[in-house]
């Protein structure tokens, strides 16, 4: 099991030193994601300042862009990381690609689906120095004249890693995907009796083997080593819960709890502006189940128990604010996986 961090800047230039930094704490991989500045820039600054971190977009949202732009910035991180980039894509939701991106919406386990096929149509042109003829129903790409085309490139096109919360958009990432990308709004019930499932659906739809697919899990873990950082810990991650827990996407995730409702209730909340009330809605028990809040040796230990032997890779440090702790966290996470 491999144990990934995220690379936190708003500044791309500061994202080389620490990737580097990462890198020296003995962490496999850093990733970028869609926020207050794009996922891919940082990456080419992560990717020349280390030697051996695997560097992923997770996520970038795919229908704000479209397929021959990406496929253009996966196969330059690639080069630039000498084979070390993923290019982890996810839809977003109607209103994001709609009003703040000026896409359109429509059909997004289906549009994902063909984005990544043409995305490997464009590679496999690039690679064999061959036509491109890719015609879809949502994407159309035919032309491509040699003096465009990049060179062949010599560590191969990225994988794929694909995000997904319904069953739907999971199954696509079974069939078509390299990876699938578990958002940290999570519990093993979720997991077991809806996502996994529906990675299988894919992945027979796909004709592929179970291990054609890795799974990479983000967490919500938050530690702490005395009372007064563990009060810290519990409120932060109160306060992350609720606002992931108020949003209908996620309702599967509290549904195989049993807590469907809490989602209605929370979402109310939210609409009328009573942020400050909903982490007092979150309960120790739904802490429990959908996060790990302990010290970083048990926390580790609570990992490696829910996760060995089912997620390739984690990601226990993102919701961490103190940098000690985190690292804490990760040596403790280092000697209980050996």
């Amino acid at each position: 099991m491999k144990i990934d961090a995220p690379l936190l800047t708003e500044n791309p230039l500061d994202a080389g030193a620490q990737a580097r930094q990462l890198e020296a704490q003995g962490l496999d991989g850093a990733y970028t994601f869609d926020g207050r500045i794009d996922p891919f820039l940082p990456l080419a600054f992560a990717a020349e300042h280390t030697e051996r971190l695997t560097l992923t977009t997770a996520i970038a949202v795919a229908f704000a862009r479209n397929p021959m732009v990406v496929a253009q910035l996966g196969n330059d991180l690639q080069r630039i990381s000498q084979g070390r980039f993923i290019l982890g894509l996810g839809s977003q939701i109607k209103a994001h690609i709609e009003k703040r991106f000026s896409m359109p919406w429509s059909a997004p386990a289906a549009r994902m689906r063909e984005f990544v096929l043409a995305l490997r149509a464009i590679w496999q042109a690039w690679q064999q120095r061959a036509p491109l003829d890719f015609r879809g129903e949502f994407y159309t790409h035919t032309l491509m004249p040699p003096l465009l085309a990049p060179p062949p490139n010599p560590y191969g096109p990225p994988r794929i890693y694909l995000a997904g919360v319904g069953p739907v958009m999971t199954e696509v990432a079974g069939e078509v995907a390299d990876g699938y990308l578990v958002h940290p709004f999570h519990c093993r019930p979720y997991l077991d009796q809806l996502a996994l499932p529906a990675l299988q659906r894919g992945l027979a739809k796909g004709g592929r083997p179970a291990d054609a697919i890795d799974i990479s899990c983000q967490l919500l873990v938050a530690v702490g080593r005395n009372s007064e950082e563990m009060a810290k810990a519990r409120e932060a991650l109160q306060n992350q819960i609720a606002f992931y827990a108020s949003t209908p996407a996620y309702r599967p995730v509290l549904d195989a709890l049993g807590r469907g409702v809490l989602q209605e209730e929370l979402n109310a909340m939210s609409k009328a502006g009573r942020w400050a009330e909903m982490g007092g809605c979150i309960d120790d028990e739904l802490i429990h189940a959908v996060a790990i809040l302990d010290t970083p040796e048990a926390a580790a230990r609570t990992i490696v128990e829910r996760y060995r032997g089912w997620a390739h890779r984690v990601s226990p440090t993102g919701y961490i604010t103190d940098p000690q702790l985190a690292a804490a966290l990760v040596a403790a996470l280092r000697q209980a996986l050996h």
